[in-house]
């Protein structure tokens, strides 16, 4: 027995059937002609404060805290969809740089929203626990002051 549908029901099968293209059965673009993708993008705008949120779980892999918490993340700039991220090493000779610098751009492009991440390096100003670490840190690091 077949159950006739609500108007409601009516409009909803009418609209499942517009976004299938009659060609080949697949989801029609949408109006603007925009992907799943750059409508996915536009629906999640990411923010500063999220982006921050993130790279607070990247773990220097030395010291054992995270990089927000440490103070080598110097800046975040976003874009749109675009994010750069300025940060620094605990030493320009730091043996796992790339790694880290590789978990930056992960972390980041992790987040909803985000289509290109750029991450810069930079030692100036150097790095100094003592003035840009969280009192935290500091503390766990052995700086009292």
């Amino acid at each position: 027995m077949r159950k006739a549908m609500t108007t409601d029901e009516t409009a909803n099968a009418k609209a499942d059937d517009e976004q299938q293209n009659p060609a080949n059965g697949q989801p029609a673009p949408n109006a603007a002609g925009a992907s799943d993708q750059q409508a996915s993008a536009v629906e999640h705008v990411v923010t500063e404060e999220q982006v921050r949120e993130a790279l607070r779980g990247v773990v220097d892999p030395e010291i054992g805290l995270d990089m927000v918490s440490l103070g080598l993340l110097y800046g975040v700039a976003v874009d749109g969809s675009k994010v750069k991220v300025t940060m620094t090493l605990t030493t320009p000779a730091c043996p796992v740089g790339p790694m880290f610098v590789s978990a930056v751009h992960s972390a980041v492009m992790a987040l909803p929203g985000v289509s290109e991440c750029d991450v810069e390096v930079t030692f100036s100003p150097p790095w100094d626990p003592r003035t840009m670490a969280s009192d935290e840190v500091k503390m766990q690091m052995g700086f009292y002051y």
